[in-house]
């Protein structure tokens, strides 16, 4: 299974192969703000990928302008929502 570790608390945690960054984080009691309930429409979701962005599934044309929207279209922003887990990755959650 693979691991996503969040810098913000130091927690590392295996998750289910495919889940999302969002899925994942709720899981572990990790709280991300999301709008639209996880729908991939509002933005709010975005996190910063520190490392392993390879194991994500890739960015599509309507995450790049959501992301581009909410001002945070850098090679390694991601909407959590969007992002499903192939393997190990390290992340940067927003702050509350």
């Amino acid at each position: 299974m693979p691991k996503i570790t969040f810098t913000n608390n130091n927690l590392t945690a295996e998750v289910p192969d495919e889940s999302t960054i969002l899925d994942a984080a709720l899981e572990k009691g990790r709280e991300i703000e999301h709008d639209c309930g996880g729908n991939g429409v509002c933005g709010t979701c975005h996190v910063i990928i520190i490392d392993g962005m390879e194991n994500l599934s890739a960015r599509d044309g309507d995450e790049e302008d959501l992301l581009r929207d909410v001002e945070a279209l850098a090679d390694n922003a991601r909407l959590a929502c969007q992002a499903h887990i192939f393997g190990d990755i390290t992340v940067t959650l927003p702050e509350s």
